[in-house]
């Protein structure tokens, strides 16, 4: 069992530990979204939210490593999708709810993070299919899932600003038996934008 483990981490080329520090990044931003919802300090949630672009840098760094060593493997695209999907799905939903996304009709982050899940899915595929035919892919359906940066970058300027919480922007409103904060709509709207068929991004 050992010397299994021992080889599997010699399949890994450079690129991939940038994959894997990639979804460090994104882990570390989870647990720090725990660690303020139990000791509420913000700093802790300041701490994961800056943790979101290091893992962009992260990602965009291994995609350049791999270009630059002109390696590249199916576990390394399987490992950057799973980074990513950590990273910037499930952290920015983690952060979301930290600072205040938690009615019930908020649970649409969990739609977030599927529309992000099956972006990245679809991307493989396409990937996967051009490459055998020798071309590689040159756009992207919908946008890539690390645009979520954004939305985590608005949610550290509200958590900066004290805007979090009972305060954060536009409120909330019963709807049925749940709550909606209208902020959540945000997230609804980058989840569409990422399973858009008919939104193309040409890709570097």
């Amino acid at each position: 069992m050992k010397q299994r483990h021992f080889s599997m981490l010699r399949e890994f080329h450079l690129a991939d530990w940038f994959t894997l520090a990639n979804a460090f990044c994104g882990t570390s931003a989870v647990f720090a979204s725990m660690r303020f919802l139990q000791d509420g300090n913000v700093r802790d949630l300041l701490v994961g939210m800056a943790l979101i672009p290091l893992a962009f840098v992260f990602d965009a760094l291994d995609g350049r490593i791999a270009r630059w060593r002109k390696v590249s493997s199916t576990l390394g695209r399987e490992l950057d999708s799973l980074a990513d999907v950590i990273s910037f799905g499930v952290a920015p939903a983690a952060l979301a709810y930290a600072c205040g996304l938690q009615g019930g009709w908020d649970w649409v982050l969990s739609y977030f993070v599927g529309c992000g899940v099956s972006r990245l899915a679809r991307y493989n595929v396409t990937a996967e299919t051009l490459a055998d035919g020798g071309d590689k892919v040159k756009h992207f359906e919908g946008t890539p899932i690390p645009t979520s940066v954004a939305i985590v970058g608005l949610l550290a300027w509200l958590a900066w600003s004290d805007r979090i919480g009972a305060a954060l922007p536009f409120g909330n409103f019963q709807l049925g038996p749940w709550q909606l904060h209208p902020l959540v709509l945000v997230f609804a709207l980058s989840g569409s934008l990422m399973i858009s068929k008919t939104l193309r991004i040409p890709k570097p």
